[in-house]
């Protein structure tokens, strides 16, 4: 198996190296991600500046690509220069730092690094870990391997990716995994009012949680659960049902 791996948080980052030493376990690995931190990027790409990689590597020994893009931007770099005589069978994001489970989806990019390996028809994961702390990452590494495995032997429809999130809890807590839809409860944007030295008005954005619904089915509770969630994402976002009802207007 050939693996295309990828993060937002950086290539020195501890979630991609614990993911790395997982997956090199049952794959060949590929490290293509950027440079430094990336987080709530989204899936923006880069058109108006060059991109730069260099060589990185992890104690002591080479390790992966270092480009100076987004995770959008390493996964396309990955697909059409890395591995452009060799594709890969999957495309993995992560392990980041934080979960991404419902609304998360739309600013994540770690989410975003899987997305662009399924719109370039290629089976991808994104996964990440319900902690902003100094986390071990090696259950949710295993967790991703055997997700990998389960993936080439069922197979995937194409232009969908599976969005894992894993809590940040002793193997022996986790309650097991379910496959969920997403949530979909917005994330509120809080803004913090300050000023410079020169007393000039700015503001300081944050992320307000909103509250968790109790829905079994959704990504958000059964995370705050305990449980490993598992949620397949298509990337097609035409509201179909809609798209045949507007057939009707007359405009």
């Amino acid at each position: 198996m050939q693996i295309l791996l990828t993060n937002d948080d950086g290539i020195h980052a501890e979630g991609i190296y614990a993911l790395y030493l997982a997956l090199k376990k049952i794959a060949q690995v590929t490290v293509v991600a950027p440079d430094a931190e990336r987080s709530s990027v989204g899936h923006g790409i880069t058109l108006r500046h060059p991109l730069w990689q260099k060589s990185a590597a992890r104690n002591g020994k080479p390790f992966g690509i270092a480009l100076s893009g987004l995770p959008a931007d390493c996964v396309k770099f990955g697909l059409s220069i890395v591995l452009k005589d060799k594709k890969p069978d999957l495309v993995v994001s992560g392990i980041n730092c934080g979960p991404n489970e419902g609304a998360s989806v739309h600013y994540s990019g770690t989410v975003a690094g899987a997305r662009e390996g399924a719109l370039m028809g290629f089976p991808s994961i994104a996964v990440s870990l319900n902690s902003f702390g100094s986390n071990d990452y090696r259950y949710a590494g295993k967790v991703t391997a055997q997700l990998c495995k389960s993936v080439t032997k069922y197979g995937m429809p194409q232009g969908t990716f599976l969005n894992v999130n894993v809590p940040a809890v002793a193997e022996s807590k986790v309650k097991g995994i379910r496959f969920t839809r997403q949530g979909i409860e917005p994330i509120l944007g809080k803004f913090s009012r300050r000023e410079d030295p020169n007393m000039r008005e700015y503001y300081w954005l944050a992320g307000d949680l909103p509250p968790i619904k109790k829905d079994d089915h959704t990504d958000t509770y059964a995370l705050h659960k305990g449980y490993v969630t598992v949620t397949p994402i298509h990337c097609d976002l035409t509201n179909a049902e809609f798209l045949q009802n507007m057939q009707s207007w007359k405009v």
